[in-house]
């Protein structure tokens, strides 16, 4: 009976000890809206420097997040490290102004 507890205890520890390592996997990323983002907030990116930042702000707004690509904004190789950090949302403002241009 006592190796029964003991085994029982023994995994009952092992496996609430895995629990905040699961907890810390679950963390939600928050993504980087290229639409709205501060230069500043743009800076955090992978690869991006103070004047591609600028660029972006500057090229505003931007319908897909590929845009930055298409339109000649980054480089492919920068846009290939941070495009799972980035999202271009869109705001019924800013689409205005795109269907503009």
């Amino acid at each position: 009976m006592h190796h029964v507890v003991s085994t029982f205890l023994t995994a009952l520890l092992l496996s609430v000890s895995v629990l905040p390592c699961v907890a810390a996997e679950q963390k939600t990323v928050k993504l980087v809206d290229i639409n709205s983002a501060s230069k500043a907030q743009l800076a955090t990116l992978p690869g991006m420097t103070p004047a591609y930042a600028a660029q972006i702000v500057a090229s505003r707004p931007y319908g897909s997040k590929s845009h930055l690509t298409t339109r000649g904004i980054l480089p492919r190789d920068v846009y290939e490290r941070l495009k799972d950090k980035i999202v271009a949302r869109q705001d019924p403002v800013m689409l205005e102004k795109l269907l503009k241009k």
